[in-house]
């Protein structure tokens, strides 16, 4: 009987810490045991953290978009009996106290933010005059993210009075100074209404975070270098077409992915040095001999990279079967950790948005990575006739520490060489 506080879990897998990215509950909610409590995300997949105990909420252990330590305190829970009993507020930083200020209504959950006119910070400071600010000498409570967003906004925390747990200053106190800041004047006599222009501040939190950390991770890391290369796949697909018709429903349809991973297989095995991962920190690349192919699949959270392992024991249906069974899983939020990592180079497509030409950014610590185009019908002269023929770009990026410029074209001569001539895939 009392309050437990109730620690950020050990997810497993040498995760030290985690990403706060959603709460399913807010301080005087009843919980019950087993009811999911908030999400976590960690560098590749969102996890729900479940309450291990029936009570009340008494206090939350951080704020969206917060990172936190595994065995940091989570939330704190009343259990039944003593469920009114007040729980101190966990601190998010050490700091000095902050000076009395008046009592006014706690606000232990920040709403999300809501777009609000812009208007001059130093304004809304003025607009926004506290009961008992603190003095210079003091440091307000807040924590780290409304630090970030009142630099943003050129507040001064130490002229706001903060309406939290403890008088801490919360993200809807900084609301509170802009909205009075903006608060609309009388036009003067005659004069044409200014446009409002709204701002909607939206946290970079999550698998958005996740996805921008890799991509600057890799632009930093890797000289990148791309290849474009055109394609002609009319042949490929008249295939494609007549082998769907031949066995329907009986077998997974076929779309060009399966026959570009097969293509893939066969061009890896003559340069070994694009199926690789550059460990950049030891100065060491390994050379892979299974071909285990990120597949990039957009979702509704950003885009997440699943692997299909070893490409080079599949078929060309068992290559579609497997290649829909991920992007489902991925776009459904189904993926573990261990379906997301290990690939050693990677298919980037954006199917009919494909556009001519992309300079695809390489899936660290991989060292290549191939994109697909969009498929357009173009006349081209054969044999001295103009005739209608489907071309397709492959756009290829390379990291060039690793890959030299003559092999990275070879490589993709070699897959142009076999999609062009589809009968090629098949024979050993």
């Amino acid at each position: 009987m009392g309050v437990r506080v109730i620690k950020m879990p050990d997810i497993g897998e040498g995760i030290a810490e985690v990403e706060l990215v959603a709460w399913h509950v807010k301080p005087g909610d009843a919980v019950v045991e087993d009811q999911p409590l908030a999400d976590v995300m960690t560098d590749k997949a969102s996890v729900e953290i479940p309450s291990p105990v029936a009570g009340t909420v008494q206090a939350l252990g951080g704020e969206v978009g917060q990172t936190m330590a595994v065995g940091s305190e989570l939330i704190r829970i009343a259990t039944a009996g003593d469920a009114g009993e007040p729980a101190p507020a966990p601190a998010a930083s050490p700091a000095p106290p902050a000076a009395p200020a008046k009592a006014a209504p706690a606000k232990p959950v920040t709403a999300p933010a809501k777009p609000v006119a812009a208007a001059p910070a130093k304004a809304a400071v003025a607009a926004h005059t506290p009961d008992a600010p603190a003095s210079p000498a003091e440091r307000p409570r807040a924590s780290p993210s409304v630090r970030r967003r009142a630099s943003e906004l050129e507040l001064d925390l130490r002229a706001l009075s903060g309406t939290g747990p403890g008088g801490r200053i919360v993200h809807a106190d900084l609301e509170a100074a802009v909205a009075a800041a903006s608060a609309p004047t009388p036009a003067r006599t005659g004069a044409a209404a200014a446009p409002e222009d709204e701002i909607e501040a939206i946290p970079v939190i999550g698998m958005r975070r996740r996805i921008a950390q890799k991509m600057q991770e890799a632009k930093r890391r890797i000289p990148h270098f791309s290849y474009v290369e055109e394609v002609d796949v009319t042949e490929l697909e008249e295939l494609r077409a007549r082998l769907n018709a031949k066995w329907g429903e009986a077998r997974p349809k076929l779309t060009l992915l399966p026959f570009l991973l097969r293509a893939l297989v066969r061009g890896v095995r003559e340069f070994p040095q694009v199926n690789a991962r550059f460990d950049d920190d030891a100065g060491v690349v390994h050379r892979h001999r299974a071909v285990h192919v990120g597949i990039a699949t957009q979702t509704d959270v950003g885009l997440m990279v699943p692997v299909l392992r070893h490409a080079e024991a599949l078929d060309l249906w068992a290559s579609a079967a497997e290649i829909s069974r991920i992007a489902a899983g991925a776009r459904g939020g189904k993926m573990s950790r261990d379906e997301l990592t290990g690939s050693t180079i990677t298919i980037t497509s954006l199917g009919a948005l494909g556009g001519i030409a992309t300079t695809p950014v390489i899936n660290h610590p991989e060292v290549a990575i191939v994109g697909v185009n969009r498929i357009v019908e173009r006349p081209m002269f054969r044999s001295g006739a103009v005739v209608p023929r489907l071309l397709m770009n492959l756009s290829s990026s390379f990291d060039h520490r690793i890959v030299d410029g003559m092999d990275a074209a070879r490589f993709v001569q070699a897959l142009r060489g076999y999609l062009e001539a589809p009968a090629t895939l098949f024979i050993d």
